[in-house]
């Protein structure tokens, strides 16, 4: 809403269903849900067990050491696929020139990039271009659920669409203005679009 360089990359990608907030505004506009939560925890792990033709995988994303140990349970848990690890989230986004020439001369299947919201979707509609994979997915914390570095909520707050509240619990300081102060502010948006539909963004920056 506030940033146009983020929505213009958002507008340039496939957006995926995730999380219970995308399902309350398609029961709000559409009456119905979505059909599945392709949050990239679930998702990219999904993928990756069934997909049974050996991929390349590269990897950019996360601190050093969160980025080693997700590469390595990856591993241990695919290896019939090729995981690569380009970089850690931690270089100059000014000038990506050598994680760009890094990742071109892998050529991978699958890139995946860990960097959070909205940095890494401005990341991948700034930089990357033909040969840097054939499927680019922002997967914003997987590198840190899959390292262990951040448990995964128990099942029963998984199946009753509340992670968004353990991982909250577990990380107020971070996560307090995204949820306590950003979901009701998607809500209002939500029900301002239905009332008055697209037109009321008109004053939005450019």
């Amino acid at each position: 809403m506030r940033d146009p360089n983020y929505r213009l990359g958002l507008s340039k990608c496939e957006v995926l269903p995730d999380g219970v907030g995308v399902d309350i505004a398609s029961r709000v506009l559409y009456a119905t849900a979505f059909p599945a939560n392709l949050n990239s925890t679930d998702l990219i792990p999904a993928l990756l067990v069934h997909s049974e033709r050996p991929l390349k995988v590269a990897l950019i994303g996360a601190r050093p050491e969160i980025l080693e140990r997700a590469l390595a349970n990856f591993r241990a848990a695919i290896p019939w696929h090729e995981l690569i690890a380009v970089a850690d989230g931690y270089f100059d986004k000014s000038d990506s020139g050598k994680v760009l020439a890094d990742l071109s001369a892998i050529n991978s299947d699958i890139t995946l990039v860990g960097m959070g919201s909205p940095s890494q979707e401005i990341w991948i509609d700034t930089n990357i271009r033909q040969g840097h994979g054939c499927v680019v997915f922002g997967v914003g914390a997987l590198f840190d659920f899959v390292s262990g570095a951040v448990p995964r909520a128990p099942q029963v707050f998984r199946n009753l669409r509340l992670e968004w509240v353990w991982h909250l619990v577990l990380e107020p300081s971070r996560l307090r203005r995204r949820y306590v102060l950003g979901n009701p502010v998607f809500l209002f948006h939500l029900l301002r679009y239905k009332v008055f539909g697209a037109g009321w963004q008109a004053g939005l920056p450019a």
